[in-house]
């Protein structure tokens, strides 16, 4: 049928059932024509396999027509379900289930789909290149729908890569259960980064733009500070502000400090998106 949903018989039980477990989880079906659960059930764990695209074999039985190995592994009522991993059932069920059901028993043996994601973050957090670790973290949290256990290690790169406005919208995000030792140490980490993050650049030019707050070169020397310092979100928005009031000021070296300012954060950057957005409202 394909590399990841198998009918089983006599002749390829043993190499798919038991062998096969020991690569990767094989979850039983035991069923018959006659069973209406059946082929309620049948269906979902077939969408789910394709869903996994091989992470673990799906093996029918037809119990009527194996009678033997449904006897082997204890079968007394059908629709049943088993987990095989590593030559031995694990787990299982008897009887229909629901998608969510049958997702949140096999979540527990399977990869799951960000997994790989957050291998590349590992990576380029070992390597030190926090700016890398970023896209797959963002991939990785959205695609978990969110799980506490990958904020961590998201704001964790945010705030490496100084952008601590979204590392602090995340951390005032974290339920109240969540807030553990590691969520503490992030809102200490991003404390400090606050402090460290103000250079004596910065400071001058903020001093002078509160005596004069419609100097527009200011805010484009002060933008440039901010980027230079990891802090896009308050570049950004300074940027803005100046094409705002003078779409071509500096001849449109504003615009262009904007637009590479985006183009480094990367596609798919949801800053970056948002201020595409500012950028082509002002202009269009």
């Amino acid at each position: 049928m394909s590399d990841f949903i198998v009918n089983i018989d006599e002749t390829n039980a043993a190499a798919l059932l038991i062998e096969e477990s020991h690569n990767r989880p094989v979850v039983v079906d035991f069923w018959a024509d006659w069973c209406e659960p059946c082929k309620v059930l049948m269906p979902l764990l077939e969408k789910i396999a394709t869903d996994y695209n091989g992470a673990f074999l799906l093996a029918k039985v037809n119990a009527d027509e194996q009678g033997m190995i449904a006897q082997q592994f204890g079968v007394r009522s059908l629709p049943t379900v088993m987990v095989i991993q590593n030559g031995q059932p694990v787990d299982g069920f008897a009887g229909a289930q629901s998608e969510q059901e049958i997702m949140s028993m096999l979540g527990k043996y399977l990869p799951k789909p960000w997994d790989g994601l957050l291998q590349l973050a590992e990576e380029a957090i070992a390597e030190g290149d926090f700016p890398k670790a970023l896209t797959p973290l963002r991939q990785a949290w959205d695609e978990s729908g969110r799980l506490y256990e990958i904020t961590v290690p998201y704001v964790h790169a945010l705030i490496e890569c100084l952008r601590l406005d979204e590392a602090e919208a995340l951390l005032d995000e974290v339920r109240m259960a969540d807030q553990d030792a590691a969520y503490e140490q992030l809102r200490a980490q991003l404390e400090i980064k606050r402090e460290a993050a103000k250079s004596p650049e910065i400071e001058a030019l903020e001093k002078q733009l509160a005596q004069d707050p419609e100097n527009l070169d200011l805010m484009h020397q002060l933008a440039v500070q901010f980027t230079n310092a990891g802090q896009f979100k308050d570049a950004m928005e300074y940027l803005i502000t100046v094409l705002q009031r003078d779409r071509e000021h500096g001849d449109g070296a504003t615009k262009k400090t904007l637009l590479d300012t985006i183009a480094s954060l990367g596609k798919g950057d949801p800053l970056a998106a948002e201020y595409q957005r500012k950028l082509y409202s002002l202009l269009y």
